[in-house]
């Protein structure tokens, strides 16, 4: 399927044509729906599971995995969130 296009709508006129809106998004449109030009849902076309996203296994094994060597001395963490803490206040 090729890039959907974009519908904006607002909620009343969603009401009144829920089936013409809910046919654009079965062709492949996504619409907007807006409460006071404000974007609050979308509707968009349906992706049936055969369409999803498959996952392929590691390459090599997780154990094999080098770490990254640590970058300078350690942090302790306490300590900055409470200097954080204090300098907010």
């Amino acid at each position: 399927m090729s890039k959907s296009t974009e519908k904006t709508v607002k909620i009343a006129q969603l009401k009144a044509q829920l089936s013409a809106f809910v046919r654009a998004a079965r062709r492949g449109h996504t619409i907007v729906v807006c409460e006071r030009d404000t974007p609050v849902a979308r509707l968009v076309p349906y992706v049936s599971a055969d369409d999803t996203l498959t996952s392929r296994l590691p390459l090599r094994p997780w154990g094999s995995m080098q770490l990254p060597n640590a970058v300078g001395k350690p942090v302790d963490s306490l300590a900055v969130l409470l200097e954080l803490r204090q300098s907010a206040r």
